[in-house]
């Protein structure tokens, strides 16, 4: 067998320019990678690995202490339950069905309709993953091809089965796709799948692991594999020498091996390949085994959201990471979807809660032990809430650690008492600064709550938003700006295990956000008897050219309502509204907006995603509120658009704001006649008339340099 389909004049498409001369590092590495190469080559018989193995699998080896290795799983519970939100709405379709050993007519067909479903399912696996994380705009780099064992040759099962040479398939990857080698290598091994009969029959026994023949042989696999990619000259391939995962298969069943090492520490005993290859395996290998459960039914369907089938995908998922970095689209960003798709569903059947400040705004909490989703139906319930969520006092000074420095920051005041609550603080080292501060939820603590998946969005998401703008080039003085974002440094020693980790403090890696400027919020100044009709024109523009801002660089708002409109006072003679609470922001049409009885458009609560003037639509109902309109009693979508059709056609809405300002009216009527309909919002014209109203009837200047 070629020892990796690679040889010493060839590298993979990733190598760098030619050195005019070779340096005595690289002479080293030449030297060792010939070494390995021999090894490679010699190393060529599962068997004889898996017999070296045998006393440490039975457990009669010293190095083991005598006892049968105990292997981790690779994946617990919450990582599957998180990827299984993060994939809730992805379609996977396996077109070739896996035959039943049951019903298989002759074994021959059988092997040969296995070896196509396999790949069938190992395509449809890729590609959905690709098109949901990486986006379906981007070409998949990825394919699927068999391997034979004595020619180390990739190609497809049919031209296996064509040729008479299934007999010789060993396995089935998913190889990184090469312009220069398109037959395929053993370095662009992406991940690795053994089809193996009665791979099933381990899952009722209480390990629920594969025999030690067929984890040897995974081993085996495994241990070519990375060696292969430490013999590649691709830096990408090179970087990823270290870790790899090999599926195990039957036509029913599979399971997940995961071997990661430092091959640095292999002794190449050319004599003795594989004495060499089980101590590196026993002593330096960290290896994880998952249990054996069911991917596919009778009927020969992959059940996609079953642990089988999800100890898989994760597998595959995490292999496409090695080889093409990070997604586009986080797997915790795809899972915090799941609570705005539950309540859809809720409100598909009826089931949404109201709250008592009539906003309509949906709150939902959990017990921190407890799986079941309670709604809230009145401001007096009882509040439960995780242990130790991260609650900061006036006058408290909390210390935030981004990769570069740490920066303290004094709590002046809690400027709403939702939940979460936003601050407002100020540096200790600027004192006479004040930002708005934003506190997320711990890690630990992201899974439990409703309020937490609230912070996420408030927090994490925000930041990505905010960011975005940056990066996009949105400057105005109605949209916040990101001064700081990072993680507190809680009191006592931290060991947590990475920068992305937790030590198990409740505090640990909880993220923080400070924004600039400071301001209060409407629903207070409304409460407080603070907003004259006076101040209705001045937020209409401002909140409109923060919308048009944001709609410049293909970003919608999707959340418009008193707490998220701060009046800001800097010392001038005039105040202005500032748009917050980016976090729930339309970035691509897959996104969802925050479902709001009261302020939500009428095209996403009919259709759950916003049109170009939905945000419009929106901030005519926050004006209509501020100017005093009558807030219905709305309990659910059905009479929050009954509510919308009454209101419309008989010009309740025109006809209040026409009270305060003919423009505003006028307003309401051109945003009542493109409301769902594809048309564009004309933001300049409508800017160019509130300042001419505003300037002209109350005297008043605005500031047009943003």
């Amino acid at each position: 067998m070629d020892p990796g389909g690679q040889s010493p004049d060839r590298g993979s498409d990733a190598s760098g320019p030619k050195q005019s001369s070779v340096s005595s590092h690289g002479r080293q590495r030449n030297s060792s990678s010939s070494i390995c190469k021999d090894f490679l080559r010699k190393f060529v018989d599962n068997e004889l690995l898996t017999s070296s193995l045998e006393d440490w699998f039975s457990g009669h080896s010293e190095d083991c202490g005598f006892k049968k290795p105990a292997f981790d799983v690779p994946f617990d519970l919450s990582e599957l339950q998180n990827f299984d939100y993060a994939i809730e709405g992805v379609t996977f379709q396996q077109l070739v069905r896996m035959p039943n050993a049951l019903h298989a007519s002759t074994s021959d067909i059988f092997e040969a309709t296995a070896h196509l479903a396999l790949e069938d399912f190992l395509h449809a696996s890729i590609k959905g993953l690709w098109e949901t994380f990486w986006g379906p705009d981007e070409s998949m780099p990825f394919s699927v091809a068999c391997i034979h064992s004595t020619s180390s040759k990739f190609y497809p099962a049919e031209k296996a089965i064509s040729s008479g040479r299934l007999d010789g398939v060993c396995a089935t990857a998913v190889l990184l796709k090469s312009l220069k080698h398109s037959q395929g290598r053993w370095d662009h091994i992406v991940v690795l799948a053994l089809l193996r009969p009665d791979i099933g029959m381990f899952s009722g026994q209480n390990d629920q692991q594969p025999s030690p023949a067929v984890l040897g042989e995974a081993l085996f696999f495994a241990l070519r594999v990375l060696l292969s990619r430490s013999l590649s000259r691709s830096s990408t391939v090179l970087q990823n020498s270290d870790c790899v995962y090999v599926l195990l298969v039957d036509s029913q069943f599979g399971g997940v091996v995961n071997v990661q090492g430092d091959l640095n520490k292999l002794d190449f005993d050319l004599n003795n390949v594989y004495d060499s290859a089980a101590e590196w395996i026993k002593k330096h290998a960290q290896i994880t085994v998952s249990s054996i459960d069911r991917v596919w039914n009778k009927l020969g369907n992959a059940n996609w959201g079953d642990i089988g089938t999800l100890q898989v995908l994760l597998a595959i998922f995490h292999s496409m990471i090695q080889f093409c970095g990070a997604p586009k689209y986080s797997l915790d960003e795809l899972a915090t979807e799941h609570s705005s798709r539950l309540q859809s569903r809720r409100s598909e059947r009826h089931l949404v809660g109201r709250q008592a400040n009539t906003n309509g705004l949906f709150r939902f909490q959990q017990q921190s032990h407890s799986p079941e989703i309670v709604e809230v139906q009145e401001e007096g319930a009882v509040n439960v809430k995780p242990k130790e969520i991260l609650k900061l006092e006036v006058g408290s000074v909390v210390l935030m650690e981004d990769a570069d420095w740490q920066k303290g920051f004094q709590i002046n005041d809690i400027l709403t008492d939702s939940e979460p609550p936003i601050y407002s603080a100020t540096p200790v080292e600027e004192p006479t600064k004040t930002h708005l501060l934003y506190v997320g939820s711990s890690p630990s603590h992201l899974e439990p709550a409703w309020e937490d998946m609230n912070s996420w969005y408030q927090v994490q998401r925000q930041t990505k938003v905010l960011t975005l703008m940056k990066q996009r080039g949105i400057s105005s003085r109605y949209v916040p700006q990101m001064v700081a974002s990072g993680r507190v440094v809680h009191p006592g020693p931290c060991n947590k295990p990475n920068s992305s980790g937790s030590c198990g403090h409740p505090w640990c890696s909880t993220p923080i956000l400070v924004t600039s400027p400071v301001g209060e919020t409407i629903s207070n100044l409304i409460r407080n008897g603070l907003f004259g009709v006076e101040d209705a024109l001045r937020c209409c523009h401002d909140c409109l050219s923060a919308l048009a801002a944001a709609s410049s660089a293909g970003i919608r708002h999707g959340d418009i309502r008193p707490e998220n409109v701060i009046r800001v006072n800097n010392g001038s003679r005039h105040p202005y509204f500032v748009l917050i609470g980016w976090g729930h922001a339309i970035l691509e049409d897959r996104d969802r907006p925050l479902m709001n009885l009261f302020f939500s458009s009428t095209f996403a609560l009919q259709e759950g995603k916003l049109c170009a003037a939905s945000d419009a639509e929106s901030l005519i109902y926050l004006l209509y509120f501020c100017c005093g309109g009558v807030c219905p009693e709305l309990d659910s979508v059905e009479g929050a658009l009954q509510w919308r059709e009454t209101s419309w056609s008989r010009r309740v809405i025109q006809q209040k704001l026409g009270d305060v300002s003919a423009v505003l009216k006028a307003f309401a009527d051109y945003v009542d006649s493109i409301c769902g309909t594809p048309y564009p919002m004309d933001y300049e014209i409508w800017l160019r008339r509130l300042r001419r109203t505003i300037n002209e009837d109350h005297g008043k200047e605005i500031d047009t340099s943003s």
